[in-house]
């Protein structure tokens, strides 16, 4: 901005007049779109498209010049802008006229009274269980609670694992959140029964999946597992590796038992006792010994100090039989390894390379040099993506460009990926930025989701919503469904989703509860990681205009759900969540620790972090068109 010009008290006056006609004229335009909406939204809509129009100018200026007078510099005006306007302007004529100053024009709290009541009636209140750290010295909301609510993914174990759920509500969970592009009906039906079996009233929100722009399936590689010994720098081993050989699979996520590397399913348990030795051929027939450290119900532990490759089907004898490799028959004191999860398979992609995109989603090989050809699960892409759109993949890792579009192929010239080449693997992220789908966000699956969404939820979010329309699909499934009471929230994670959220949330007063979650990884994939914190700030000004509660997710302490030890970015992260009314944690073998310590964090982070005070240059993102 190089060095302000102090406005004087008669040129802020005349600015700060044009400003409020500025507002006058936005609402009169919007005034179809603001009748539109349920009665309890109608000053939230107002005030959104005052906030919009007031965005439209370079406010820097003003602040400059009124800070210089003493005067409120704009930065908090998001939730009652004409009020403060007004204010201000009683201030600055009175100065110029030099009378008394007029009494204070509205009720500046106002605003912050209706983002509270919008964020209770769509996340609830905190639950009773959890992050109430009684050294915190933040301020609380009108109840004496933490302001901001914490949201935890439910993992597919919790269906059938009670205690966890309690866990996680004892830790502070508020909100439970079921992903629909997981599991089925019967889970969901399980984690919900123990969810509502809560004390106090944990809300349960339920994620649509939306069309999800994936990679195709790759050929299915080895059902192998391998687990090796701890070694230090000079080969010597440090530790030995010990694996659990059981009847019960560990299952996908779940938290290892302490001390144990890997679960080895068998298909059959047999008698064992300490110092037995395990023998056997790996999957690449090398000879292997381990010795039995251990023997419980929940199974046979032994180590080695040997790596080793478990194959599904492969021999396991006991010393003492023959050789489990020569022994066909296998006496009673011989183990077989169950069923194990295919070794996932991948194309190392590395820059200058082709990836041929492909409608048809038969399993690709697995290649290490291009050209690489892989599926594409959302057909529709190929009618919209044209030469020279960019398309990036697995949350922007690989980055490329359309070269040609041939019918039921689109070629793409790889411009960006890791020095020594990236993993593209299947069901990974694909984002085109450029690009405008003529796609609804409700696919016919989420459809026939909302069934039981709308008799078993407490909010579903919406995924891929990028226009109005959008929203009001989703409100007409809700309806036509007779579920008023379930409140929606609109899921930020394009491009398109970011530059038409003034007129989805005008669409979203319609109904009763509303909120916005900013879905991070891909919003950052797609606006530029450059840009991610820019738009954030914008999202969290832009809703608290419009007194909607905002969920900040995709991420959070994620290192700490899933290795149990956070990063310190990602603690500093979490803290400054403490900015939305809402938190949402993914899964991980640590989720309970990471539940605690998020509670924790916001509890601390009370006293010093509500909303914030910027500079408001002009935002051109944003728009309302009442047409």
């Amino acid at each position: 901005m190089g060095i302000p010009v102090v406005m004087s008290i008669p040129e802020l006056s005349t600015a700060l007049h044009e400003l409020r006609d500025d507002l006058d004229r936005a609402e009169l335009q919007a005034e179809s779109l603001i009748a539109a909406v349920a009665d309890q939204h109608r000053h939230s809509a107002r005030n959104l498209v005052h906030y919009v129009a007031v965005r439209r100018r370079d406010l820097r200026p003003l602040q400059e010049s009124m800070s210089a007078h003493g005067l409120s510099s704009l930065g908090r005006m998001e939730s009652i802008v004409y009020s403060w306007i007004e204010t201000v302007i009683e201030t600055v004529d009175a100065l110029a006229e030099g009378r008394t100053r007029h009494p204070i024009w509205g009720d500046l709290a106002g605003g912050v009274r209706t983002l509270t009541r919008n964020r209770d009636r769509l996340l609830g209140r905190v639950h009773p269980g959890g992050g109430d750290d009684a050294t915190a010295d933040g301020p609380r909301d009108e109840h004496g609670e933490r302001a901001t609510r914490v949201m935890v993914t439910m993992p597919t174990q919790a269906a059938d694992d009670p205690d966890l759920v309690r866990a996680m509500g004892a830790a502070g969970m508020d909100v439970a959140r079921v992903n629909c592009a997981h599991d089925g009906p019967t889970e969901w039906s399980r984690m919900i029964e123990s969810v509502r079996s809560l004390p106090g009233r944990v809300r349960v929100a339920m994620d649509l999946a939306g069309p999800k722009l994936r990679t195709g399936p790759l050929e299915p590689g080895p059902k192998v597992i391998k687990v090796k010994p701890v070694r230090a720098d000079n080969g010597t081993v440090e530790r030995r590796s010990r694996v659990r050989l059981g009847t019960t699979p560990l299952d996908p996520g779940a938290r290892l038992p302490d001390g144990i590397d890997a679960v080895i399913p068998v298909r059959a348990l047999v008698d064992a006792v300490q110092r037995d030795q395990l023998v056997l051929r790996d999957a690449r027939g090398r000879r292997r010994r381990l010795e039995v450290v251990s023997v419980s119900e929940a199974g046979i532990d032994a180590e080695t100090d040997r790596t080793v490759y478990y194959e599904t089907g492969m021999p396991i004898g006991v010393a003492g039989s023959e050789d489990a490799s020569r022994d066909a028959a296998r006496s009673r004191r011989s183990l077989v390894v169950d069923e194990l999860p295919e070794k996932r398979q991948h194309l190392l992609v590395r820059t200058g390379d082709e990836i041929r995109l492909q409608r048809d989603l038969t399993p690709a090989p697995a290649t290490r040099t291009g050209p690489h050809r892989i599926g594409c699960e959302l057909g529709e892409a190929f009618d919209d993506v044209m030469p020279g759109h960019r398309v990036l993949f697995d949350d922007g890792k690989i980055a490329g460009r359309v070269r040609e579009k041939l019918g039921d192929e689109i070629v793409v010239d790889v411009e960006r990926a890791g020095p020594g080449g990236t993993k593209l693997r299947a069901e990974k992220g694909i984002n085109l930025p450029d690009t405008t789908l003529h796609i609804p966000a409700l696919t016919a699956a989420d459809r026939r989701d909302l069934e039981f969404v709308a008799a078993r939820a407490d909010m579903v979010n919406c995924s891929f919503v990028r226009s109005p329309e959008d929203v009001a699909d989703l409100i007409d499934e809700l309806g036509r469904r007779g579920a008023p009471d379930v409140g929606i929230v609109l899921k930020i994670e394009t491009r398109a989703a970011f530059e038409s959220l003034p007129q989805m949330l005008l669409e979203a007063m319609r109904w009763d509860a509303v909120g916005v979650m900013i879905a991070r990884g891909d919003l950052a994939v797609e606006v530029g990681f450059g840009r991610l914190a820019e738009v954030q700030e914008e999202i969290l000004w832009l809703c608290e205009a419009a007194h909607v509660p905002v969920i900040w997710a995709t991420q959070v302490l994620d290192g700490l759900a899933k290795t149990g030890v956070p990063s310190r970015a990602e603690v500093t992260d979490a803290a400054m969540s403490r900015r939305a009314e809402g938190v949402m944690l993914n899964k991980g073998p640590y989720i309970v620790e990471a539940i605690e310590a998020l509670t924790s964090i916001l509890d601390r982070m009370g006293g010093h972090v509500e909303k914030k005070r910027s500079l408001l240059r002009p935002l051109n993102s944003f728009d309302i068109d009442p047409g």
